[in-house]
C-alpha cells in the first residue's frame, strides 16, 4: 500500500488522537484542536478522519443514531470491536470465524478483495450492575 501523504492537518489529527484516552467524535476532536490554536475546519477534520480510517490508521465505531467516533489504531492487524451502548467502553477482538464467513459470502457472490466492518454492541459488566 502506498504511504499516505501526511499533511499538516493529518499530522495534527493523528497527534491529538494519540493523546486521547479513547474514542472521540469529529466535533470534539475539532474543538480540542481549536482550543490548542490549530486552524482546521470541521469539514477538513471529517474529510481527513475518513481518509485516515480508510488507510487503516484509525479505528472507527459507529453508534446507533449518534456520530461516529475515532481513535488511533491500537493494533496493526484487522480486528473488530465490542462496544457498550451505555458508556462506550470498547474491547478489541479478533474473530477468525467472521473473516472466514465474509470471504465465503463474498466469493459465493462473485466478489474478491473483500473488506468489511463488524461492530458488536451490548452492555458491559459495569453498566449492568
Amino acid at each position: 500500500m502506498k504511504t499516505p501523504r501526511l499533511t499538516r492537518q493529518r499530522l495534527a489529527l493523528l497527534a491529538e488522537l494519540d493523546r486521547q484516552p479513547g474514542f472521540i467524535s469529529a466535533q470534539a476532536l475539532h474543538a480540542e484542536l481549536a482550543q490548542q490554536g490549530q486552524t482546521i475546519s470541521l469539514a477538513t477534520v471529517y474529510r481527513n478522519l475518513q481518509f485516515l480510517a480508510g488507510q487503516g490508521l484509525l479505528d472507527v465505531v459507529n453508534h446507533d443514531g449518534a456520530e461516529a467516533t475515532y481513535r488511533a489504531c491500537q493494533r496493526d492487524t484487522h480486528h473488530h470491536h465490542v462496544v457498550c451502548r451505555t458508556c462506550g467502553a470498547t474491547v478489541e477482538i479478533e474473530a477468525q470465524e467472521v473473516e472466514t464467513w465474509a470471504e465465503q459470502v463474498a466469493k459465493a457472490a462473485g466478489f474478491s478483495d473483500v473488506r468489511h466492518t463488524v461492530e458488536i454492541t451490548g452492555l458491559c459488566a459495569g453498566c449492568i450492575a
